[in-house]
């Protein structure tokens, strides 16, 4: 058996990978050879962020297991892959910790309107300007895995109420006032003060927040995307923020990354803009080693692996609590 690694490992993981299987064989591909190499894995780990040969690794009939080093599936489940046997799991949840961190700060930032304050301060401005408070607002979040749970649960702390919208509804946590199902999110926009975004990209996801979408959120209120560019309709959000629709907004991620020189995000008013680091961590290559040997325990034990994901809407199925 071969495990093709494409993840930041340093041999101290690969050894850690080693141990749970010593018996098989380890290869580091990295960026740089994964598309040479993963057409010989029989499990692979990672997430490639250049083309690979997808259709010719379905072909070939030997990987058997996807253990995606993203929560995003985007980069791995194409129709080949969607349509064959290969086990998919992703990394939902690992880093949730570090996404909470970033989504708070986008959120802040723009309740707090920390742009219009930044540039007020390149001015050598000292004026007084309106702001939002987080303390006692409706919240709400698209996507309840475990970067949404985690958020509801910091969320709490600030006395905020908040609704959630999944595509399985069950297992409500404590801290989240109320959950819909998934064709509920229309009903919810116009009682929130802040919506995030924390759902996978797939058909259903794409350029969701539209104009139209975008105009049944509570006026004066503000979007956060911590998921994936495509979602938002990018015009329609800066047409919403120039028009005062919305109060700000907080983005992690764009539907071009690196973002191009020509688009309007730039210049949008009181958009909190950063380059796709809600991940970032210091522990993030150990957090996600020590979440791939323990399904790499179990893959080998032939127990339930975590996270096994729905290979059509791209995100894990629910586990009964």
């Amino acid at each position: 058996m071969r495990i093709v690694l494409c993840y930041p490992v340093e041999a101290q993981h690969i050894a850690q990978i080693q141990e749970v299987a010593p018996d098989w064989e380890i290869v580091d591909a990295g960026q740089d050879r994964i598309a040479q190499l993963l057409p010989t894995a029989d499990i692979y780990c990672g997430h490639a962020k250049v083309p690979v040969p997808w259709d010719e690794v379905v072909a070939a009939g030997k990987l058997q297991w996807i253990q995606s080093s993203a929560a995003g599936m985007d980069h791995c489940l194409v129709p080949s892959v969607v349509a064959s046997d290969i086990l998919v799991t992703s990394a939902s949840g690992v880093l949730a910790n570090q996404v909470a961190d970033h989504t708070m700060a986008l959120l802040a930032g723009s309740l707090r309107r920390l742009p219009v304050f930044f540039q007020a301060m390149e001015k050598q401005e000292f004026i007084r300007k309106p702001t939002k408070d987080l303390h006692g607002a409706t919240i709400g979040i698209v996507g309840l895995g475990g970067n949404g749970r985690r958020l509801a649960e910091v969320l709490s702390v600030f006395n905020t109420t908040v609704l959630a919208t999944d595509w399985f509804p069950v297992n409500k946590p404590d801290c989240v006032a109320e959950l819909h199902p998934a064709d509920q999110l229309d009903a919810i926009l116009p009682r929130c003060d802040a919506v995030i975004l924390a759902v996978p990209l797939n058909e259903v996801t794409r350029h969701m927040f539209d104009a139209r979408r975008i105009a049944l959120m509570k006026p004066g209120s503000v979007l956060v995307n911590m998921a994936r560019g495509p979602i938002v309709e990018e015009n329609d959000l800066v047409d919403a923020l120039e028009s005062g629709h919305l109060w700000g907004a907080g983005l992690d991620v764009t539907e071009v990354e690196p973002l191009q020189e020509t688009s309007r995000l730039w210049t949008a008013p009181n958009l909190v803009l950063t380059p796709h680091v809600g991940g970032q961590c210091k522990t993030r290559i150990e957090d996600m080693t020590n979440f791939f040997c323990e399904n790499l325990r179990r893959y080998r034990a032939g127990e339930p692996l975590k996270n096994v994901t729905d290979k059509k809407l791209g995100f894990p199925f629910p586990v009964a609590e």
